[in-house]
C-alpha cells in the first residue's frame, strides 16, 4: 500500500470529521455527516493497521476517531435532539424516498374502491357476490349505522379506538410486504370496505353524508396506509431485487427505513385519530370539517415533498463524498 497517496486521497474527509467533531452544534444534516464520516474511517483505520507501519499515522487517526466517537455518543444521547432529528430528517427522508411505490399503491386502491362503489351500485350481482341483503337502510339512512359509528362513543375514548386500530392496520401492512401477497390481500380488503360503503351509501343517494364523514380524516389516515402499504412492498421487492447490493445488504438497508417509516407513521395515525374523534363526528358544517382534513393532508404532503426532499438529497451528499474520494483513490492507487 503506498501510505502517503492513500492519506492524501483521504486527507479532506478527516480534516472534515475533525471539523465536525470539535464543533459546539450541528445541524442535522452535519451530525449525519458526522456519523458517516465516522464510519468511513473507522474502516479506513482497519485496513492501515493491516497493511501500514506508520504509527504515526495510525495513532493520529485513533484519537481522532476518539474524538469523533464521544461527539457521536454524545449527540446520540441527546433524546430530545434524536426526536427533532427523526421528524425533521429521518422520517419524512424514508418516506419521500419510498413516494413512488406508496403513490401506486394509492393510485390502486382510489381506482378499485371507485369501481367496486360503481358495481355495488348498480348490479345485483354484485349483492349476491358479496352476500349483501336486499335492505341496507339500518346503514345508509340519516343517523344509521355509518353515521352514529362516528358519534357512539366518547370523542376521545373513540380517537384512542381509532389510533390503536389503523396503527394496527399500518403495521402489519408494512411488515407483512415482505411477503408481498398479505400486504396485497390487507390493501385489497380495506379498499373493498371502502367500495362497499361507497357503493350502498350512493344507493340510498346519500353520497353527501358518506363524503361528510370521511374525508374530514380519511384523507390523512389513508394515505398513512398508503405509505405503509407502499413501504411493506417495496421491502419485499428489495428481496426479490437486491440491486447492487447483497440481498441481505439490501434487506437489511431497506428494513431499516421501514422501521423508521413504522415509527413516523404513529405520529401520523394519532394525529389522523383526533381528527377522528373530534373533527368528524363534530358539528360544525361538512365543507369546513372536509377543509380541515384537506389542510392536514397538505401539511403532511408539503412535509414529505419539502422536508423529505431536502433531508434525502443531504444525506446522499453527506455519503457520496467519502465514496468518491475512496473510488479515486482505488482508480490511482495499487495494491491495499
Amino acid at each position: 500500500m503506498d501510505v502517503d497517496a492513500y492519506s492524501y486521497a483521504h486527507r479532506r474527509s478527516w480534516d472534515r470529521l475533525d471539523q465536525l467533531s470539535r464543533r459546539r452544534k450541528l445541524s442535522g444534516a452535519e451530525s449525519d455527516e458526522l456519523v458517516t464520516l465516522y464510519r468511513r474511517t473507522s474502516q479506513q483505520l482497519a485496513r492501515l493497521q493491516s497493511h501500514s507501519p506508520d504509527p504515526e499515522l495510525i495513532a493520529g487517526l485513533s484519537a481522532l476517531l476518539a474524538r469523533a466517537r464521544g461527539r457521536v455518543l454524545g449527540t446520540r444521547t441527546d433524546t430530545w435532539g434524536e426526536i427533532a432529528h427523526f421528524f425533521t430528517h429521518r422520517f419524512p427522508a424514508a418516506v419521500y424516498r419510498a413516494w413512488p411505490w406508496w403513490a401506486s399503491v394509492a393510485a390502486v386502491f382510489v381506482a378499485v374502491s371507485a369501481w367496486l362503489a360503481i358495481w355495488i351500485e348498480g348490479s345485483g350481482r354484485a349483492r349476491e357476490v358479496f352476500g349483501i341483503p336486499a335492505d341496507n337502510s339500518a346503514i345508509t339512512a340519516p343517523g344509521g349505522a355509518f353515521e352514529t359509528y362516528y358519534t357512539e362513543h366518547p370523542n376521545d375514548a373513540f380517537a384512542a379506538q381509532v389510533w390503536t386500530n389503523n396503527a394496527w392496520v399500518a403495521a402489519i401492512a408494512l411488515f407483512t410486504g415482505v411477503l408481498i401477497l398479505p400486504a396485497a390481500y390487507l390493501l385489497f380488503m380495506n379498499a373493498l370496505n371502502v367500495g362497499v360503503t361507497a357503493g350502498l351509501m350512493a344507493e340510498a343517494d346519500r353520497l353527501d353524508s358518506f363524503f361528510g364523514f370521511i374525508l374530514p380524516h380519511g384523507t390523512l389516515e389513508l394515505t398513512a396506509v398508503f405509505v405503509a402499504g407502499g413501504a411493506g412492498l417495496k421491502l419485499g421487492w428489495t428481496l426479490v431485487d437486491p440491486g447492487r447490493l447483497s440481498r441481505i445488504e439490501a434487506v437489511a438497508r431497506q428494513g431499516r427505513a421501514t422501521a423508521t417509516i413504522a415509527l413516523g407513521l404513529v405520529a401520523v395515525l394519532f394525529a389522523s385519530g383526533l381528527l377522528e374523534g373530534f373533527v368528524t363526528p363534530s358539528p360544525l358544517p361538512a365543507p369546513v370539517r372536509i377543509g380541515i382534513g384537506f389542510a392536514a393532508e397538505a401539511l403532511f404532503l408539503v412535509y414529505v415533498f419539502g422536508a423529505g426532499r431536502r433531508a434525502a438529497l443531504a444525506q446522499d451528499a453527506a455519503a457520496a463524498l467519502p465514496v468518491e474520494q475512496e473510488d479515486r483513490w482505488q482508480t490511482t492507487s495499487g495494491t491495499r
